[in-house]
């Protein structure tokens, strides 16, 4: 990762950026700030992969380094003279800075179909302090640095997915409605495996699932490309916020938006997935369930009008291939509650034999809730024959124990902890793994005893207390030593306060 250095020692490039564009928002809120900052990150993006290939067809025997099609060829989008960085960086101290953006995206959209709708159009509006506008674009500017180096190392996709976060974190409740944090997103995505295939997100946010799952990908030997992607938001800032995401990777994908969300107006009806990847909205008392009765997606019963979670589950199951798997976010209360049919709905599935495995999470990983939270996997073929067959069987992890804190607010998995629990669900699903149950960490539970615990899948319940060390001091030794170490210290303390009342009497005090 790229540092750069100033007085206070080192920080990452991205931290660096973000404390210098942070000064810049003055009193403007952050999710105000968010679109002008990423819109203006995605301007450079798109504009340094433009130049990069207009500096080479202006060298090659018989191509036009403006003519859009060259670069549709090439998937990089074409950008008119008066959207390209340079223009637009030599404007950046003109009052009427905000409308040369607003005309740039213009004319971005206009010619690239597909950001039709996507990019933020209100840099002239009079409440965006234009000197603070041009200040950012002359530090946006140094991203990237126009290199081929500088992109190859993803620089523009790290600031982005980093000022994700940190908008995330400024924005606090409302920032979980965009944003997974990253190790949550990586766990899901390194449990999960999606080397190829069609990838869902039916509540995307910004689309960190999706960005994920085509690193990992490509981390396994494949390429952008190998996995197909599909979303859902309701949210349409959110959305162009993904859109932007995903095409500053480079990644084409069909993400739909519409007001109704992905209950009242399925985005894609017909998809049945390999990978259905998802955090959404916990404990959800206004997803409209009234409207909802006699879905054909309820086949293990209708969901609670005032709670979404067993309307999200059955959404997700109801996606899958028949050899799809599923991992997702929900609120610990789904592991347990019996009100309002959801254990009836619960214990349905677990009788479905779906359910693959449960993880109990740490608390404060998030930056909209306190909620405590767990993660599902589901699949839809236990006796698939590339894997062992764990009909009958569901594995529980608990790691509530696990990550570190990054600030006071807020804890995270670490990359440690999340190879190693990636590593155990793979060993327990894998023919050739070498699985054992680890007391306090992980236990393989049969239908059986899950059925004896009242079809509960909290891992708590399973996993049992981690095994303790054997003290070797035998217990009479040891409570002879304590009992004279205390007894020192009762002395010690009774000589302290002598030595507290002389001095407070030489001062004419008592106590």
């Amino acid at each position: 990762m790229a540092k750069a250095r100033n007085n206070g020692g080192d920080l990452t490039f991205e931290k660096k950026l973000w404390q210098a564009a942070d000064k810049m928002r003055n009193n403007m809120d952050a999710a105000e700030y968010k679109h002008v900052v990423l819109g203006l990150i995605f301007l450079k993006y798109i504009s340094d992969a433009f130049i990069e290939l207009y500096i080479n067809l202006s060298k090659t025997k018989g191509a036009d380094p403006e003519d859009p099609d060259e670069y549709r060829a090439d998937n990089i989008f074409y950008v008119p003279k008066k959207a390209r960085w340079d223009y637009l960086q030599k404007n950046a101290k003109q009052p009427t800075i905000g409308k040369f953006i607003d005309d740039a995206m213009d004319q971005i959209e206009k010619d690239n179909a597909t950001l039709k709708g996507v990019l933020p159009k209100n840099y002239a509006r009079s409440s965006l302090d234009k000197q603070r506008l041009g200040e950012l674009i002359d530090l946006v500017g140094t991203i990237g640095l126009g290199d081929k180096e500088n992109r190859s190392k993803d620089i523009l996709g790290r600031v982005y997915e980093y000022f994700l976060g940190q908008f995330a974190d400024a924005e606090g409740k409302k920032g979980g409605q965009f944003y997974t944090p990253r190790s949550i997103v990586r766990l899901l995505v390194d449990m999960l495996e999606p080397y190829k295939g069609r990838v869902f997100d039916p509540c995307c946010g910004s689309g960190g699932m999706f960005v994920q799952s085509e690193k990992f990908a490509e981390a396994h030997g494949g390429r952008i490309g190998d996995i197909s992607i599909y979303g859902q938001e309701s949210n349409q800032t959110t959305w162009r916020l993904c859109k932007m995401n995903l095409a500053i990777r480079g990644i084409d994908a069909n993400i739909a938006w519409n007001n109704e969300g992905s209950f009242l107006n399925d985005g894609h009806k017909d998809l049945k997935a390999d990978y259905v990847i998802a955090n959404p909205p916990f404990n959800d008392s206004d997803w409209k369930g009234e409207l909802l009765r006699e879905d054909v997606r309820w086949k293990y019963g209708t969901p609670p009008v005032g709670n979404a979670n067993f309307a999200w589950v059955q959404h997700f199951i109801h996606h899958l291939s028949p050899l799809g798997t599923a991992g997702f976010v929900l609120a610990n209360g789904s592991m347990s509650s019996n009100t309002s049919g959801e254990g009836e709905i619960r214990k349905k599935i677990i009788e479905a034999d779906i359910v693959d495995c449960m993880v109990s999470l740490p608390s404060q990983l998030f930056y909209n809730t306190m909620i405590p939270a767990c993660l599902w996997f589901i699949s839809r073929d236990k006796k698939n024959h590339k894997f062992r067959d764990r009909r009958g069987q569901i594995l529980f992890i608990d790691v509530r124990n696990m990550g570190a804190m990054i600030d006071r607010r807020h804890r995270d998995l670490t990359d440690q902890d999340v190879t190693k629990i990636a590593k155990t669900y793979h060993a327990w699903r894998n023919k050739n793994g070498k699985y054992d149950d680890i007391a306090g960490f992980c236990k393989s539970a049969s239908l059986d005893e899950i059925r004896k615990h009242g079809h509960i899948l909290t891992p708590g319940r399973y996993v049992g207390n981690e095994e303790q060390e054997e003290d070797p001091e035998v217990f009479e030794e040891k409570m002879s030593r304590l009992t004279s170490e205390l007894s020192k210290q009762f002395q010690k303390s009774g000589e302290l306060e002598k030595e507290i009342r002389k001095n407070l009497k030489g001062l004419g005090l008592e106590l």
